[in-house]
């Protein structure tokens, strides 16, 4: 059992940092103030390569694993990025795996490439406003007319649709009540985001205003027949593939956060002085920063054997999902103790931890509840009865 990273991993980290260190605390504060999209550190990661990290390399990807897709992603929200910058990128590196499991080759050659190379964005258009989290129950449908489908309906929470190109849609093909199972009849498509038949309506939220979450409505968008994604009515199955990907880089995101507000709590616990001595001096400050290391070390080792089992092509189901829940969690006791660390001075935006403790509920909350993890530890792995 070795524990240390890889010499390619590794290679990975520093060369994210150096792109990373471009893009300082004054970059990403100034983001937070006028929400503009990040399009240069974008641009940068794009330029090296780094957005298509682990796609396969026959289509312009690096053709490396979800564990160096798990170190880039904490790299990017340790730097000072956040929730921030690792949103901006999220969707390229996870996004389009159902098309590299399941789409044709010519859909392969034809929508990867661009995405990798930065060229077009793209968005991720599953969640609505009344099915929550049972995607069984979405309602937005697609009705086959010809060689091509029209789709109508309403998803929320859908980030960067005020500036994707593509979205990957999620569509009921079949009515529920016509199907055997319930997570039969949907399908999957990836395809042009056509403004004249879609509303992108931006939500506004407690943080990471530069990356964007919307309400969309499709009202008659086209979409041609070659842009379904494998077969017609399996797009829930096709979906899975995506979420413990989903659930391991949003862990290391929130790793990542958790470890840059460790940093400028220990850093300011170190040099603020009060009552003649620095106040990291004091075992009120010293142990809550210690617990918070060791839950943050615990979480990242979670990670790494999730992503591990991922590329090993091994279940990980419940490691992914334990990891996101404890990197979650280790995350927002990081960023409450930095601003807490830093006393006042902890609610003024030029110290930072204010922003990282706003953008740390984001993994907290989703991809999926805390609540709905355990449940899914209870049943899945001690066996308890299903709860819900």
């Amino acid at each position: 059992m070795d524990f240390a990273p890889t010499q390619e991993q590794e290679a990975v980290r520093e060369a994210v940092s150096r792109i990373c260190a471009g893009f300082g605390d004054e970059y990403w504060l100034a983001r937070d103030r006028d929400g503009q999209f990040p399009r240069e550190f974008c641009t940068a990661l794009a330029r090296d390569g780094w957005l298509g990290i682990c796609m396969p390399e026959d289509y312009g990807g690096a053709g490396l694993g979800i564990t160096e897709a798990a170190v880039m992603m904490q790299t990017i929200a340790q730097s000072g990025a956040g929730m921030t910058g690792a949103s901006a990128v999220h969707m390229n590196i996870f996004g389009l795996n159902p098309v590299v499991v399941f789409g044709s080759e010519e859909q392969k050659r034809r929508m990867l490439p661009p995405l990798i190379a930065g060229e077009e964005r793209a968005c991720f258009a599953v969640t609505e406003p009344n099915a929550g989290l049972d995607t069984t129950q979405l309602r937005t449908r697609a009705e086959k007319r010809g060689d091509r489908y029209v789709v109508h309906g309403q998803k929320i929470w859908i980030s960067t649709a005020q500036v994707a190109e593509k979205v990957l849609i999620l569509a009921r093909t079949t009515p529920i009540e016509q199907v055997r199972r319930r997570t039969e009849g949907l399908s999957l498509f990836y395809t042009t985001l056509d403004r004249s038949r879609v509303d992108v309506r931006e939500i506004e939220k407690m943080g990471r205003k530069a990356v964007d979450s919307n309400e969309v409505f499709f009202d008659g968008l086209e979409v041609p027949e070659e842009d379904r994604i494998g077969e017609e009515g399996r797009g829930f199955e096709y979906i899975l593939h995506g979420l413990n990907p989903e659930r391991i880089l949003i862990a290391s995101e929130a790793v990542g956060l958790g470890f840059v507000a460790l940093e400028r709590a220990t850093h300011y616990a170190k040099e603020r002085q009060v009552f003649g001595r620095p106040i990291g001096q004091n075992q009120a400050i010293q142990h809550p920063l210690a617990a918070n290391w060791m839950e943050l070390q615990a979480a990242r080792l979670m990670i790494l054997q999730a992503a591990w089992r991922y590329d090993q092509g091994l279940s990980c189901g419940a490691e992914a999902n334990a990891a996101k829940y404890l990197a979650a969690e280790a995350g927002f006791k990081a960023c409450q103790q930095a601003v807490m660390t830093h006393g006042g001075f902890g609610y003024a935006k030029e110290y930072h931890v204010e922003r990282f403790l706003r953008e740390v509920m984001i993994p907290r909350i989703a991809p999926v509840s805390p609540q709905l993890i355990l449940c899914f530890i209870a049943e899945k792995v001690l066996g308890l009865p299903k709860s819900y």
